[in-house]
């Protein structure tokens, strides 16, 4: 996606991200009530990151991104700190492994807002794998953006989104809703929780099985 700068800033924007922060916050203040440390993978402007941390303040908050993306999201970090919020760590889908910060514990929950439709499937395959195999029992996993059900766009805008993308990026595309809960089982999650977002999106939260 392109982000548009706003006027007198050089900050990267994106207006998707000012409108959907407060119904996923809705969504993450229940999901991650018992979680402490949340890795989120993509975080992309880094806007989401300086909204969420400060109103999620019993976790800490660490940001990820392929390191083209790591000056835009220190910026925001800068422009808005939280004691919570810490610094992107390097994390390419394709190619890393699960990031694991020395000064930290383990993450018990992922969050990840609009990667599984910009991503080749391969490696929306490969990072529910990741989350399933390290997420220990009950940890969350919270995925934001659009999906369809049934094999069907579940709005026009999403239809003309899937054909943008595709034409972008023959790998990207809208999944399908039943495939992630599927892909999400076979890794040991468990859907817990399927939220209508605005603009046709949703919040999915998973979690680990006690199980595993």
């Amino acid at each position: 996606m392109h982000h548009t700068t706003p006027p007198n800033t050089q900050l990267p924007f994106a207006q998707a991200c000012e409108n959907n922060q407060a119904p996923i916050l809705a969504v993450l203040q229940t999901a991650l009530q018992s979680s402490r440390h949340v890795l989120e993978i993509g975080s992309g402007t880094g806007q989401h990151s300086v909204y969420f941390a400060p109103r999620l303040p019993q976790l800490t908050w660490q940001t990820s991104d392929l390191t083209d993306n790591h000056p835009g999201i220190q910026a925001w970090h800068a422009a808005q700190t939280a004691p919570n919020l810490r610094a992107p760590l390097e994390f390419d889908l394709a190619t890393s492994a699960w990031p694991t910060p020395a000064d930290q514990p383990g993450f018990d929950a992922v969050f990840t807002s609009n990667t599984c439709h910009i991503v080749a499937w391969p490696l929306v395959q490969r990072m529910f794998e990741l989350v399933g195999t390290h997420l220990p029992a009950s940890g969350v996993f919270a995925i934001y953006g659009p999906f369809n059900y049934g094999g069907r766009f579940t709005s026009d805008s999403n239809q003309a989104f899937d054909a943008w993308l595709r034409q972008r990026d023959a790998r990207s595309g809208l999944r399908d809703f039943e495939a992630v809960v599927a892909l999400a089982k076979l890794h040991g999650m468990q859907l817990q929780r399927d939220e209508a977002m605005p603009a046709n999106n949703r919040t999915l939260v998973f979690r680990k099985s006690l199980s595993q």
